[in-house]
């Protein structure tokens, strides 16, 4: 029977309450991380992480095109295989496909031969999926795995402390440092473990059922394509006249001349940089997109059944201070589930000056379209990170509370949050109270009692993701007009 991490865990939530994946504990998930995916994500966790793969790649070509066979080896010698993410194509066990022992002498003579790396052509990790052969989308996403151990590693420990989930100290694996382009040695951490065996969570946000780039949709739909025009326009012999006066050239005879291969599509593309760079512009607008909650786990998505059950475990939660924490615990999924993919890599209770101050939860805002994104892109407001103060009142908040939540704001944090309560009466009062503190400039508040959340998690469940955004601008509208 498959064991998912979060029953395994009694995490009492589903896949759209969690940041993280929630994988099979006893069979790996067909799921991949894509570095090109990683690498266009502007949240801070994101570029970190997709620094670490740019630098570690760059010093494996670096050293390959100088002649320092030994310091590549060195390097790719040090991906292990990471069993300890749940994803990848094995069947029965965590198991993945990684390139340690053979595979990584085998990897490196791959890139040692291929044109594309010892001239230069070949810049990222993720074009090796289009021009290198012997790479394909499971080792690209374990070689990212391997690289950027270190912040799994971080991630893992904020969302087990997010979530109060067990941990024991120990060893994590080696870590690539950037700085002195290296990996270091193994460094011990508190992570979850299952069986013996330390887990690793990954963002949901970062990986994909298929890699970004393709080299089959690549070869089919741009360079045949190309070949397509230049052969018609050349009037070669692979032109075919047509009864009807119409001439073709078919993709099949130009299978028969020019075969699919990575070495084709390495000078094919070296020829023509321009079509190379299209179909790189181009992908990504069509397929890198953040995978619903429903992709990951059919039985688990925003649906009306989910729905139900979010609203069932909020209203069994009485108001006052008694159940703060179970309320807190609640807002925590409640929010990841309304506001993901806008809202990432949730961090409970952040502390601010030095512990003297806390923030009950923070969000990094990674949102590339509607309302969170229009607030930074067009309304300037600084807002990298969303912060979220849960109040289990069954009174009213007032200014304390809003104090409370302004005087956590700054440029660099961000200057919106949300006050997330039961019940507001006076809600006038309230969105005037908002009103002052926007036009003071100590920034910008909004209301989200239990009715505004059920409301809002209706929209999600029937796809309304247009009409959050607009209840969202009419309630920013409410405090700057």
């Amino acid at each position: 029977m498959a064991v998912r991490l979060s029953r395994h865990l009694r995490l009492n939530k589903t896949q759209a309450e969690l940041d993280f994946v929630d994988v099979l504990l006893n069979g790996d998930m067909p799921l991949f991380i894509d570095p090109h995916a990683l690498g266009k994500r502007e949240d801070i966790w994101s570029v970190e992480a997709s620094n670490l793969v740019v630098d570690c790649f760059q010093q494996v070509i670096d050293h390959i095109r100088r002649g320092d066979d030994d310091q590549a080896q060195t390097i790719l010698a040090s991906l292990k295989e990471p069993n300890d993410t749940g994803l990848g194509l094995s069947q029965n066990k965590r198991q993945g496909r990684g390139v340690s022992g053979q595979q990584s002498v085998d990897l490196f003579d791959h890139l040692k031969d291929s044109t594309a790396a010892r001239t230069g052509f070949l810049k990222d990790l993720e074009d090796c999926e289009l021009l290198i052969p012997g790479i394909s989308s499971d080792k690209i996403s374990d070689i990212t795995t391997n690289i950027i151990r270190q912040k799994l590693v971080e991630y893992t420990t904020d969302q087990s402390e997010l979530l109060g989930i067990p941990t024991q100290k120990v060893p994590a694996g080696r870590f690539w440092d950037p700085h002195r382009h290296e990996w270091r040695e193994e460094e011990f951490a508190d992570l979850p473990v299952y069986k013996g065996q330390r887990l690793l969570f990954v963002p949901k946000a970062i990986v994909r059922h298929q890699m970004v780039f393709d080299h089959r949709q690549y070869y089919n739909h741009y360079v045949l394509a190309f070949l397509q025009a230049y052969h018609l326009a050349a009037a070669t012999g692979l032109v075919q006249l047509l009864k009807n006066g119409k001439r073709r050239v078919t993709k099949k005879s130009l299978k028969r001349q020019n075969p699919l291969s990575k070495e084709f599509l390495y000078q094919f593309s070296k020829e023509h940089p321009d079509i190379f760079e299209k179909y790189k512009r181009d992908i990504p607008a069509a397929r890198d997109r953040e995978m619903s909650d429903a992709a990951l786990n059919p039985s688990a998505g925003v649906g009306p059944d989910q729905v139900m059950l979010l609203l069932d475990k909020l209203h069994a939660i009485p108001a006052g201070t008694a159940q703060a924490n179970a309320y807190h615990d609640c807002m925590v999924g409640v929010l990841e589930a309304l506001f993901y993919p806008s809202f990432i890599y949730p961090k409970k209770e952040q502390a601010l000056h030095q512990g003297r101050k806390r923030i009950d939860i923070t969000y990094s805002n990674a949102a590339k379209t509607g309302f969170f994104q229009w607030l930074h892109a067009v309304q300037h407001v600084p807002c990298s990170f969303i912060m979220a103060e849960c109040k289990n009142y069954s009174a009213d908040p007032a200014n304390p509370e809003l104090d409370q939540l302004a005087g956590r704001f700054s440029v660099q944090r961000g200057q919106f949050g949300l006050m997330v309560c039961r019940t507001c009466d006076d809600r006038a009062v309230f969105q005037q109270r908002c009103r002052d503190t926007a036009l003071d400039g100590r920034g910008y508040i909004l209301l989200l009692v239990d009715a505004d959340i059920e409301e809002l998690l209706m929209l999600k469940a029937s796809g309304r993701e247009q009409d959050i955004d607009r209840w969202l601008d009419g309630q920013f509208r409410s405090i700057v007009f």
